[in-house]
């Protein structure tokens, strides 16, 4: 299964599952990041961190490690 971070820019992946825990894990699900909720990569930041999406219709930053545990397909 690959995960957001590894996913390239201009490319739209569907969410599969969230695989963080407790505080992290529900950050990420009051984002708007859910299972099943699409996802387009606008640009990532020239050291890879941090990595800038459109999800829900609007912009948003994820860390690299924050976008490890978003299981993608």
């Amino acid at each position: 299964m690959k995960t957001l971070r590894e996913v390239k820019v201009g490319e739209t992946v569907k969410v599969t599952k969230l695989t963080g825990e407790g505080a992290v894990k529900r950050r990420i699900m009051d984002m708007g990041i859910t299972k099943g909720t699409e996802i387009y990569v606008r640009k990532v930041a020239p050291l890879g961190d941090p990595v800038e999406i459109t999800v829900r219709g609007y912009e948003l930053s994820l860390r690299k490690a924050d976008a490890s545990i978003i299981e993608v397909e």
